[in-house]
């Protein structure tokens, strides 16, 4: 018996076939896990909620709105009943206005969309005026502005926030924090702003061209020196894996585990069964999992701070 689909998913690919009759080429984004798709010059989240006695719900995980929120050109298109009733919002607005609307401890936003169709935010009649993104495709499909010549890649965009989420657990658990591409951003923020660290500390029984090139290093003080304490690689290409060999240069250093971030653990195995002397030294961490533990240190330190402990 053939799978049904929701009603949802209808209004989904309606919007998709509406966007490809604007002769925009639709291409799903295959390295992230949410419904988001690359259409024209422009990254789109998509959702789509049912007549809901003229309120539409949408939930939204803060995890999935800061990748969409750091990609070139993002939107997110929630479709309200029907694809002519479709706000196409610039997700870096919306993102801004999350500490405006409620969420349960996992991080899960509730999108309140009234039958005005403009976004409820906290305080009575307080609304985020979606007018100029109804059914807005010039929005969408016009030529983008990019503040720099070379727009980043998704994978390349991807791999800044990864690389950000890792500095921003370090800092939290006390780490000094280093990362090398220090023009590349994270939420608004330049990297460098976000490591502890500008230069990468120099090591006795490492070769430091191969450390400093490593995606993100944490350290610890030991009196005036810095000692290695976890490495980080983050691999999102089907090409080689370069990184799994940058990390190699801290094998004397016996307490340091190798990270690998990717959502490809196939690739990974082949890898590292290719140095089975060394494969205990070498850990597997999901794209997504990586995303719940970043979600939850953060969750946890707003916890904290709440708490006074």
């Amino acid at each position: 018996m053939p799978k049904s689909i929701s009603n949802a998913d209808l209004l989904s690919l309606k919007f998709l076939d509406t966007a490809r009759e604007f002769q925009a080429n639709v291409e799903l984004i295959k390295v992230l896990k949410s419904r988001t798709y690359q259409i024209g010059a422009a990254n789109v989240l998509v959702r789509a909620s049912s007549d809901g006695n003229n309120r539409y719900f949408f939930g939204i995980n803060y995890i999935t709105i800061e990748e969409i929120a750091n990609l070139e050109n993002p939107f997110i298109a929630f479709i309200c009943g029907n694809v002519e009733r479709t706000i196409i919002i610039p997700a870096k607005i919306l993102f801004k206005e999350l500490h405006q609307i409620s969420h349960d401890r996992n991080g899960e936003y509730k999108i309140n969309i009234d039958k005005d169709l403009n976004i409820v935010l906290a305080g009575k009649g307080n609304r985020l005026d979606c007018t100029l993104f109804l059914n807005n495709w010039n929005l969408l499909l016009a030529p983008p502005i990019f503040e720099s010549e070379k727009p980043n890649s998704i994978e390349e965009s991807l791999h800044s926030v990864l690389q950000g989420r890792l500095l921003e657990i370090g800092n939290i658990r006390g780490y000094h924090t280093f990362c090398p591409d220090k023009s590349k951003k994270f939420n608004e923020k330049k990297l460098e702003e976000i490591s502890t660290l500008q230069t990468c500390p120099e090591l006795q029984f490492s070769d430091y061209n191969l450390l400093r090139q490593i995606d993100v290093i944490w350290f610890k003080n030991r009196g005036s020196n810095f000692i290695p304490e976890y490495a980080f690689e983050v691999e999102l290409s089907t090409g080689v894996w370069s990184g799994v060999g940058r990390m190699a240069t801290l094998m004397d250093y016996k307490n340091v585990p190798f990270y690998i971030i990717s959502n490809d653990k196939k690739k990974y195995s082949q890898v590292i069964n290719s140095f089975p002397e060394y494969s205990d030294r070498y850990k597997f961490i999901a794209n997504d999992v990586l995303g719940d533990l970043y979600s939850a240190e953060i969750n946890l330190k707003e916890l904290r701070y709440n708490v006074g402990l």
